[in-house]
């Protein structure tokens, strides 16, 4: 594990987060369930985005401090996020960010035909705000997942994913448009019987300022190993 740069001042971390390690210019954290990336319309207190700055300026009443979502996680999604202390980081991510490496873990319901395989296709949001594949390029943005099955039951599958490219929703989305959606999922699959088990696990980057290569993992959550267990020892 790289050390931080900035000691973690575990007593002020906020709850639903873990800050993995921060310096002059990023801050790197495992983003917990059922929490917002970044402040919407009704929520602008309770996200990610808005507990590190306040994070940032603890001790200090007069900061100004504010930090950048350099991507994003679902709400449900668990895992690494970074944060950039600065527009200008943020822009110098975007410029690298097609050589950016994003790994998932996701179990899902059903056994897959190939084991292994990318998915492509162009996404679209409709009017109730779900996203699906369209045919025509020109009403969609193209989105492409690398899978491959780790193991499998009857009725489950273990996979990494390979986040090639970062639209809305895309890895929920093409593993339900490919009959098998993921555990938890209520949005794009069945009834809601667990948490999202969604996790990104691993992302390795340049530092967008010294140019070092980073790696960062984070072990898979309590609520992703409980199901993996109860379903049939998928693991063993």
């Amino acid at each position: 594990m790289i050390e931080s740069v900035i000691p973690i001042r575990k007593k002020y971390v906020p709850k639903g987060i873990e800050i993995l390690y921060e310096d002059k210019d990023i801050i790197i954290i495992i983003k917990g369930a059922d929490l917002l990336s970044v402040k919407n319309k009704v929520e602008k207190e309770k996200n990610a985005q808005q507990l590190l700055t306040n994070y940032i300026r603890k001790g200090n009443r007069s900061a100004t401090n504010e930090i950048f979502a350099v991507h994003r996680l679902d709400r449900e999604t668990t895992g690494i996020m970074i944060f950039a202390k600065s527009l200008a980081i943020r822009e110098k991510f975007a410029d690298q960010w097609s050589e950016v490496e994003k790994k998932y873990i996701t179990l899902v319901h059903g056994q897959l035909k190939e084991k292994s395989g990318t998915i492509q296709s162009y996404l679209a949001e409709s009017k109730d705000f779900k996203m699906h594949s369209v045919s025509d390029p020109k009403k969609g943005k193209l989105a492409i997942t690398k899978y491959n099955v780790v193991k499998e039951s009857i009725k489950f599958s273990l996979l990494e994913i390979d986040l090639l490219t970062g639209k809305k929703n895309q890895i929920r989305v093409h593993m339900s448009e490919q009959g098998n959606c993921i555990v938890g999922d209520s949005k794009y699959g069945k009834k809601k019987s667990a948490k999202l088990a969604l996790h990104a696990f691993s992302i390795k980057f340049k530092h967008p300022f010294n140019k070092k290569e980073m790696v960062f993992t984070a072990e898979t959550p309590a609520h992703i190993t409980s199901v993996i267990t109860d379903a049939q020892n998928l693991m063993s």
